[in-house]
Parts: structure tokens; sequence; C-alpha cells
């Protein structure tokens, strides 16, 4: 037997069956959609610290890159609007001094070597405190969640 044929069974008292005529209309070929929304519970009851260490560092690091081009961008501008010389020129009014000769300038103590130095150390240091504070409140959070259950979060579809 095919598919396209139709199966049909006779009873005892002589009537036939078979599969229920289609009475779906034709103009019906919608689909149907359910009106109850899917809902799933889930409780995080452990954190791994390894995970989260190394998922720390790396969004550290993406940071510490993050601050160094925006300092950068930022000396840059700076550098380029004049506004280091006119604090030059602000300083030298208020610090001047008739014996003095020579002149002051900021340039010797701040230039763009300097600032760039020390927001590399400061994004270093803030890799190693972050991807440090992570570690430990993953730790934390383990300890916390052996005595009060974890998160438990409801996720539903829309």
């Amino acid at each position: 037997m095919t598919d396209t044929q139709r199966q049909e069974w006779e009873t005892a008292s002589g009537m036939r069956l078979g599969p229920a005529p289609d009475r779906t209309p034709a103009s019906d070929t919608r689909p149907r959609t359910s009106t109850r929304t899917r809902r799933a519970r889930l409780r995080i009851s452990r954190v791994d610290p390894w995970s989260v260490m190394k998922t720390s560092f790396l969004f550290s690091i993406a940071a510490g890159i993050m601050m160094w081009v925006a300092v950068y961008v930022v000396w840059t501008l700076i550098g380029a609007s004049g506004m280091i010389e006119a604090i030059n020129g602000v300083l030298t009014t208020l610090l001047s001094n008739d014996q003095d000769q020579s002149p002051f300038r900021v340039e010797d103590f701040v230039n763009t070597n300097k600032v760039m130095g020390f927001t590399t150390l400061f994004a270093v240091v803030n890799v190693v405190i972050l991807t440090a504070l992570g570690t430990i409140f993953a730790f934390l959070y383990n300890l916390s969640a052996g005595i009060l259950g974890g998160l438990e979060l409801t996720l539903a579809e829309d």
C-alpha cells in the first residue's frame, strides 16, 4: 500500500472504517500558535573560579587596551588644540621671575611618553587587581551559594 492510498477496515456489522476525512477548510492554512508561555527555572548553585578568572582576565585586558587608546586620543587632542601652550603661557606669567632666565615649560614635566607610560602601568595594575577580585568573588559566591542555595532565574519565552 502506498502513502496515497487510504486504508479502510470493515467491521463485523458491515460498517466500513477509515481515516477521518480532512475537514480543514482550504482557506485556513495558517499555522496555529500556542498562547502558552514556556518557562524554565534555573538555579546557579556554583560558578567555576578558573573560568571566572580567565573571563575577568580577558575583560580587564580589553578594558586596559580601551583605556590606553582613549588616553592617547584625548592627549593627542589636547596637544593639537593648543591647550598645552596656553597652560605654558599662564604658568609662565604666574611663575615668572626677573632673575630667572629659564622659561617654565609643562612639556618638561608632562609629555606623551610619560602620560602613556603611566597609563600602561595603571592598566597593568588594573588587570591584576580585577582578575584577583573576580576570582575572590567567585569563591565567595560559591561559599554563600552553598549556604543560601544560589541565584534562581526564571527564563520565559515571548
